[in-house]
């Protein structure tokens, strides 16, 4: 009479590296019969739209999975030669911008002391901007100084920008903000992100930690950067 094998023992990993002789236990032998199963979420995909991730402004590449025309995944473009398919963890959850049930899909607006918000179109909203915009440009605004000086500027506007934005957005932006006459434009970049790659660059002993600023000349003249031998 024929011996039974335990059928058991062929779903034991050890059992089937020891057979084929894999003493790594790196070939399919380590394999379940479920994990020979999973396929990729992508696979599926209608159509990969290339895109560029929107967060700060280095500009990696990603290849958006479109199924059914939702988005099912996002991933590193590995053909870019900036990022090399590479994305960083705000990068990789890119989807969550446009599937995440967190976030807020309408305009919110709480009027001067009011206690709730209320929801606005976003054509009325857009409108109530521009209809402020206009105001206080218009409240705000010099077309000369006391001694004749003409300056055509308003200084009841600024902004403040974000690492969010590229280089495009920053272009129109700024053309913007010069025809509104307006000076006061700042990006946060200029205080919090310079400061952390200099402590970064300084830690991690990257090659950008060799480069020093020498000491202003006068006041309000721009550092000279120079790298040091």
């Amino acid at each position: 009479m024929p011996r039974k094998r335990l059928p058991i023992l062929d779903r034991w990993p050890l059992v089937r590296q020891l057979v084929a002789r894999d003493a790594t236990g790196l070939a399919d032998t380590a394999c379940s019969a479920r994990t020979r199963t999973l396929r990729p979420r992508t696979e599926q995909a209608d159509r990969v739209v290339r895109s560029v991730c929107p967060y700060c402004g280095v500009g990696c590449a990603q290849r958006v999975y479109v199924t059914g025309g939702k988005i099912q995944d996002i991933e590193g473009d590995p053909e870019s030669p900036i990022s090399e398919g590479c994305l960083c963890p705000k990068g990789a959850a890119t989807t969550q911008l446009v599937t995440g049930d967190h976030r807020a899909r309408h305009v919110l607006y709480r009027r001067p002391g009011g206690t709730r918000w209320e929801v606005l179109p976003l054509d009325t909203a857009m409108d109530m901007v521009a209809a402020r915009v206009q105001h206080t440009r218009d409240r705000t605004w010099q077309e000369t100084l006391d001694s004749g000086q003409g300056v055509q500027r308003t200084l009841g506007i600024a902004h403040l920008g974000g690492a969010t934005l590229d280089n495009e957005e920053n272009y129109l932006l700024k053309k913007l903000y010069t025809a509104l006459g307006m000076i006061q434009v700042e990006n946060q970049a200029r205080i919090s992100t310079v400061t952390g790659w200099r402590a970064v660059s300084r830690s991690a002993g990257s090659p950008s930690s060799q480069t020093t600023a020498r000491p202003r000349a006068a006041a309000g003249s721009t550092p000279a950067v120079t790298r040091a031998a």
